[in-house]
């Protein structure tokens, strides 16, 4: 009986040391004007085992969502999704242009140089929820790594909630 309860303690100890991690490489937010009432966040996700991004969080937007931009008849359209697949050992790529982390009605301009908390939620494959809490570097306009910024007047002034 013993060795019965000893094996199940260890059973339980390894699932919980196997739990899905995701490691984000490259995360940066573009920087705003004062008028400016959204942007993006972007970075690398490579997760250890098939994991869903779900949500996203930050104190400095009213409304975060995860994007994605495609074509549609010869016009790029940007959309909300409810979630992006990430497979295990592959990185997935959130940039500019493609997937992204939408921050919107922005409470106070982003400067270069600023940092961004911002906190995504993530599901295993048995639906079990974990987070990651990150400290974003906010890159300035036109500057650091970040390509040159995009036009605000792809549809995010369409967005109602």
């Amino acid at each position: 009986m013993k060795k019965l309860i000893i094996t199940g303690l260890l059973a339980m100890t390894t699932a919980a040391w196997a739990q899905t991690t995701v490691k984000v490489e490259d995360a940066w937010v573009r920087g705003t004007v004062s008028t400016q009432k959204a942007t993006g966040a972007f970075m690398r996700l490579t997760p250890s085992a098939n994991a869903r991004l779900v949500e996203a969080q930050s104190p400095v937007a009213g409304v975060v969502e995860i994007h994605e931009m495609a074509m549609e008849k010869d016009v790029m359209k940007m959309r909300q999704i409810p979630g992006l697949d990430l497979a295990a050992g592959r990185t997935m790529e959130l940039k500019p242009g493609g997937y992204h982390v939408m921050l919107m009605d922005l409470k106070q301009q982003l400067k270069g140089g600023d940092t961004v908390p911002l906190t995504l939620v993530f599901e295993d494959d048995a639906k079990k929820r974990f987070t990651q809490e990150l400290k974003v570097p906010v890159t300035a306009l036109g500057g650091g790594n970040a390509p040159a910024p995009m036009k605000h007047d792809m549809g995010h002034g369409a967005h109602k909630h």
